[in-house]
């Protein structure tokens, strides 16, 4: 995919997060700009549970691995439950509230959908 810089018109471009970077003149710009031609993003998000399943915004979720709570000990069980998830971009893109632990973000592919 050729992206093409709008200060200087270089097509050497390259993507970093949520930006484009030009290499040579440094110029810095979203990676989705408001327009007619940006999609949108909450209808191309597709997120799939550990088994295939097509999630969508407000499913319940089961969780399917012991997973270690980074910078904590706490341990989210097999079996944990989450109600009501909103689904984001990003390697986590599950966002959801989960009992006994509070507000978390989780990779799809250690659920199931409930």
């Amino acid at each position: 995919m050729v992206v093409e810089c709008p200060k200087c018109h270089s097509t050497l471009g390259y993507e970093d997060g949520e930006f484009m970077i030009c290499p040579e003149c440094s110029h810095e710009w979203p990676k989705f700009t408001a327009g007619p031609s940006a999609p949108d993003l909450e209808d191309s998000l597709i997120v799939k549970d550990a088994y295939g399943a097509v999630l969508s915004a407000g499913d319940s979720i089961t969780v399917i691995k012991d997973l270690k709570v980074k910078g904590s000990s706490q341990v989210v069980k097999v079996g944990t439950k989450a109600k009501n998830i909103k689904l984001i971009q990003g390697d986590h893109n599950i966002d959801c509230k989960l009992d006994g632990i509070g507000q978390m973000q989780l990779k799809s592919e250690f659920v199931k959908k409930a």
